[in-house]
C-alpha cells in the first residue's frame, strides 16, 4: 500500500499487536479452559483437583480484574498473516514493536526481556533483536501473539535423532517431560515439532502452541497417555493431569536426519489473535 493508507495502516498494526499482547496475557483461551475443567472432573486425587480449582479460579480472577494471569508475562512471540497484495515492511515491523511496548506500559507487563550476556534490561519487551515475527501468507491481516514465560521455556528440549530412532520419538517427549517434572506448572501444553532442520523443528514445536487442544490425532493422544502415566500431575503435586494436550507439526527433512523439538508450555497456554482493519 501507498500514499495516505499507509500511516493508516501503521497505526491499525500498532494497535492490533497492543490488544493481541494485551488479550492474550488476559483472557485464557476457550479450548484450554475447556479443556482444564474437564481435567477437573476426571482428576481422582484430591490435592490434584485442589489444584486445578486454584488454576481455575485464577483464570476467572485475571478476567475479572484485567489482570495477567500470571506474574511471568513472558516475551511476546508475534505471528503474522498477510492477505495477497500486500509486502511486509521495516516500518510495520516497528509498529508492532511499538505494540508491544504499548501493551508492556499499559497493562502493565513485567519487563522481561535482557541482553544474555551483560543482563541489560531494556524495560519495554523489545530491543536485542526480539520478539521474533513470524510472518506468512493468509487469507486475513491478522497478529497472534504467543507470550511466552521462562518457566516452561527452560525445560524444553531439542534431539537431533538419527532416523533409525524414529520409533523413539515418544520415548524422547515422555522423558523430556519426566526431567521437566513440576517446574513447568503442569498439567502442560506439549508443541512438538518434527523435521525440517535444528531451527525449523524448534520453530514448528512453538507454533504447534497455537493449534487448537480440544481435538489430537492418534498418534498426539498416544503420546499424551503416556505423559499422564507419569503421574507428575498439576503444579508437580500429584495427579492424573500432567499433559492436556500434544500437538505436533511436520516438515520434510534431510534423509539422514531427524530433528525433533518439544515446546513446553505450562496451564496459562495463553494467545491471541486480532485481525487489522485495512
Amino acid at each position: 500500500m501507498s500514499g495516505p493508507d499507509v500511516p493508516y495502516l501503521i497505526k491499525q498494526i500498532s494497535e492490533a499487536t497492543e490488544k493481541a499482547v494485551r488479550d492474550a496475557e488476559i483472557f485464557l483461551p476457550d479450548d484450554v479452559k475447556a479443556g482444564l475443567t474437564k481435567a477437573l472432573e476426571t482428576e481422582s486425587v484430591i490435592v490434584a483437583k485442589q489444584e486445578l480449582q486454584n488454576i481455575l479460579e485464577n483464570i476467572r480472577l485475571a478476567e475479572e480484574r484485567s489482570a495477567p494471569l500470571c506474574q511471568d508475562t513472558g516475551i511476546p512471540v508475534i505471528y503474522i498473516t498477510l492477505p495477497s497484495g500486500i509486502t511486509w515492511t521495516t516500518e510495520m515491523e516497528q509498529a508492532v514493536l511499538t505494540g508491544i511496548k504499548n501493551a508492556t506500559e499499559k497493562v502493565p507487563l513485567r519487563p522481561n526481556l535482557v541482553d544474555p550476556l551483560t543482563r541489560e534490561n531494556t524495560k519495554t519487551n523489545t530491543g536485542y533483536d526480539m520478539p521474533p515475527v513470524h510472518v506468512k501468507t493468509g487469507e486475513k491481516f491478522t497478529i497472534t501473539a504467543l507470550p511466552k514465560g521462562a518457566g516452561s521455556e527452560n525445560v524444553s528440549r531439542i534431539s537431533m535423532m538419527n532416523p533409525s530412532d524414529k520409533d523413539n520419538i515418544s520415548k524422547f517427549i515422555v522423558e523430556t517431560m519426566l526431567i521437566a517434572g513440576g517446574r513447568p506448572c503442569p498439567p502442560v501444553i506439549l508443541g512438538i515439532g518434527i523435521g525440517g532442520t535444528f531451527d525449523i523443528a524448534a520453530s514448528l514445536a512453538k507454533e504447534a502452541l497455537l493449534e487448537p487442544v480440544d481435538i489430537m490425532s492418534a498418534y498426539e493422544q498416544d503420546i499424551c497417555d503416556k505423559v499422564n502415566l507419569l503421574g507428575i500431575g498439576p503444579m508437580g503435586l500429584g495427579g492424573d493431569t500432567t499433559c492436556l494436550a500434544v500437538k505436533v507439526k511436520t516438515a520434510g527433512c534431510h534423509t539422514a536426519s531427524l530433528p525433533v523439538a518439544v515446546n513446553i508450555q505450562c496451564w496459562a497456554a495463553r494467545h491471541a489473535t486480532v485481525e487489522v482493519s485495512l
